[in-house]
C-alpha cells in the first residue's frame, strides 16, 4: 500500500513538473513520517524513497534504532526547533529545515555536526506558524554561510491551509522571490494537497506525509 501511494505521489510530481516545464528529477520528495512506525519508513525505503521528514526529535530518536537497514536515507527535521534541542537535532538529522533565529543557528554550529540547513520564513500572520521575518533573512544567511559546520541550502515555508490549494500560490511565489533575492535556490514548500501549485512556483522539495503513509493517528 505504501509503495503504491508513493508511486502515485511520484507521478503527481512528474506531471506537475512537466506542466511547469521542469524536470521531475530536480524536485526532491520528502516523505513526512511523523507519528508513523519504523516499519512504514522501511516500506517506503524498500520502494525507493530516500528522503524522510520528521517533526519530533524524541519520537524519531525512539525509532531510529530500527532504521539501521536504511544506510543511505537522509533525515530532515521539519518541526519547530527549540534552542535547547539543537544538540539532539544535530545528532539524529542530516538536514534542519526550520532554522529561524541566530540563537538556533549558533547552537547548531556549536553542536559540531555537519548539517545542511534551511531558513524557515514566516509568510503568514497566523500565530501557530513559525519562521523568521523576511527582513532578517540576509543576516541569518550570512552568518550560516561563514559557519564551519552549517551549509545554507535554501528557504522553507509553511503557508496557511486552504481548502482550495490555489490560494497557497501567493505564499509559494513570495518564497521563490525571496530565494532569488538572497541567492538561496533550494525551496522547500508544498505538501500533499498543494504540491502541484508549489512545483509550478519553483519548489525544489515537497514534503508529503498523508498521501504516502495515510492519515496520522495522534491518539497513540
Amino acid at each position: 500500500m505504501i509503495a503504491e501511494r508513493l508511486h502515485r505521489v511520484q507521478e503527481r510530481i512528474a506531471q506537475a513538473a512537466e506542466r511547469a516545464g521542469r524536470r521531475a528529477e530536480d524536485i526532491t520528495l520528502i516523505a513526512v513520517s511523523k507519528t508513523k512506525p519504523a516499519e512504514d519508513l522501511l516500506a517506503a525505503y524498500r520502494a525507493g524513497q530516500r528522503h524522510f521528514g520528521e517533526n519530533y526529535i524524541q519520537e524519531f530518536a525512539a525509532k531510529s534504532a530500527d532504521l539501521r537497514d536504511m544506510p543511505d536515507a537522509v533525515f530532515h527535521f521539519i518541526g519547530k526547533l527549540q534552542s535547547n534541542k539543537t544538540a539532539a537535532a544535530a545528532r539524529f538529522f542530516h538536514v534542519i529545515q526550520t532554522v529561524a533565529s541566530m540563537k538556533v543557528a549558533r547552537r547548531l554550529e556549536n553542536a559540531a555536526s555537519p548539517l545542511d540547513v534551511f531558513i524557515e520564513v514566516k509568510l503568514s500572520a497566523e500565530d501557530t506558524k513559525g519562521g523568521l521575518a523576511e527582513e532578517h533573512i540576509g543576516e541569518l544567511r550570512d552568518y550560516i554561510a561563514q559557519c564551519k559546520n552549517l551549509t545554507p541550502r535554501g528557504l522553507m515555508c509553511m503557508p496557511p491551509w486552504f481548502e482550495d490549494a490555489e490560494q497557497t500560490r501567493p505564499y509559494f511565489k513570495r518564497l521563490r522571490e525571496l530565494g532569488e533575492k538572497h541567492q538561496l535556490r533550494e525551496l522547500s514548500m508544498g505538501m500533499s494537497h498543494d504540491l502541484e501549485v508549489a512545483i509550478a512556483e519553483g519548489a525544489t522539495m515537497v514534503r508529503v506525509g498523508s498521501a504516502i503513509f495515510g492519515e496520522r493517528n495522534y491518539s497513540k
